[in-house]
């Protein structure tokens, strides 16, 4: 299929028709990366903490796998609890009383890593919509009206996540509604690895049964509210008589009695400027010869500084990625001494980052632009900086060289920002 073009059964006359967005959320996502670097953890129970460290029992949990939750580990509970639910599987070992069968897998966050896999994810989501907005790093709203029609909405929305789940390797739940929070909800029907479709004159009764709680917005405390006010499901608010919502939530109240409703005016747009344009592309088999990498780096560098030029931006960051068996991400990148629109430049800098990996063996190669400048100066090459076209491009400024040249752990976050992904 051809990602700009509408799909059959698009009717361009009439009346116009409902949009059609898509949300997209990743299951489980920080247990899905660590599936793709660690195959054998495929099927078992993983947990992901943050502060955490092997052989340690501090820190919060980040992501728990479904297998994980079935015993009852949750988002934001401690390690030590976590630990009394689902001990280590490491700790068979020394503890003949365990039973292999009730024991899981424990990994540090490593935000780093998930946010290679998560760029992959969102280049994607960027070419099969025009419009795309990134809640998280494991969330986006697509509008895809202009891509698809109501007639073959599934479809679309199932290509979408089988790109994601072959090129990427990780599964996505789709929600495919006339508004964003309908899709929102609809995303959370069938998880994990779920599709659900709620066409526009199917929304009220897709919403009525469903309970206060899943409505979009409600959280553990308004859910209370709402029952207390006699309130059990969405058809009960949307039913009821809006003033005493009013009166209870102010003029959030208004916004739930619209949302039991199915009315929801917003439109999918775009949060703030890009910070980087990558591309990247993956090889069916690990490739080690030379010369198709070369190609495929020369061919992801004109795609992408062909995007920047198309957007009027300017950038001082050209780095590439290179991801070796079994899922070890390496970055490497140069910075320039002042912003450029340089494609020739682009293609060189790319090439010579990735001279040490060519007769690697290699599954996938990206090429990325970053510090964008959107400014509307005339600066369009690096002869202008100091009347010379060269600059050093064999000494790079950003490693991953850790632990077999892919894993770094860490990263500044906090709880919150793991909370969106634990909605799934």
């Amino acid at each position: 299929m051809r990602e700009g073009a509408r799909l059959p059964g698009v009717d361009d006359g009439g009346d116009e028709p409902e949009p059609i967005v898509l949300h997209v959320d990743a299951d489980c996502f920080y247990a899905s990366c660590e599936r793709l670097r660690e195959p054998a953890l495929r099927g078992e129970p993983v947990v992901v903490g943050m502060g955490y460290e092997a052989d340690e029992t501090v820190g919060a949990v980040a992501t728990a796998s479904y297998e994980a939750r079935a015993f009852g580990v949750e988002s934001a509970q401690a390690i030590s609890s976590a630990l009394e639910r689902l001990p280590r599987r490491a700790d068979c070992a020394d503890r003949p009383d365990l039973d292999e069968d009730a024991t899981g897998y424990y990994r540090p966050v490593d935000m780093e890593f998930y946010q290679s896999v998560a760029a992959d994810v969102r280049t994607i989501l960027h070419e099969c919509a025009d419009v795309v907005r990134e809640v998280s790093i494991d969330e986006a709203y697509l509008d895809v009206s202009e891509r698809t029609a109501w007639p073959v909405a599934e479809g679309f929305a199932r290509h979408v996540k089988d790109r994601i789940r072959r090129e990427v390797g990780v599964t996505v739940s789709v929600g495919v509604a006339s508004t964003m929070s309908v899709a929102k909800i609809a995303s959370d029907f069938e998880k994990p690895d779920g599709l659900t479709v709620v066409e526009p004159a199917a929304v009220r009764e897709f919403l009525a049964p469903l309970s206060v709680d899943l409505l979009y917005g409600v959280g553990p405390v308004t859910a209370r509210e709402l029952r207390r006010m006699g309130l059990e499901t969405a058809a009960d608010v949307a039913e009821t008589d809006p003033k005493p919502l009013v009166d209870a939530f102010g003029e959030r109240g208004r916004e739930l009695y619209e949302r039991a409703r199915g009315v929801d005016d917003r439109r999918v747009e775009p949060t703030g400027v890009p910070k980087s344009f990558s591309r990247e592309s993956a090889f069916d088999a690990s490739l080690e010869a030379p010369g198709p990498k070369r190609e495929t780096i020369r061919t992801l560098a004109a795609a992408v500084a062909e995007r920047a030029t198309r957007e009027g931006a300017l950038y001082r960051t050209i780095g590439i990625k290179a991801v070796t068996p079994p899922y070890d991400v390496h970055t490497r990148e140069n910075s320039l001494p002042g912003p450029v629109d340089d494609p020739d430049l682009v293609e060189r800098t790319a090439l010579s980052l990735f001279a040490e990996f060519e007769r690697e063996r290699v599954r996938k190669v990206g090429v990325r632009l970053a510090n964008l400048e959107f400014a509307a100066g005339e600066q369009t090459s690096l002869e202008g900086w100091d009347g010379e076209a060269s600059v050093p491009v064999g000494e790079d400024t950003v490693s991953t060289d850790e632990q077999s040249a892919g894993r770094r752990r860490g990263g500044q976050s906090t709880l919150v920002d793991f909370a969106n992904d634990e909605h799934d």
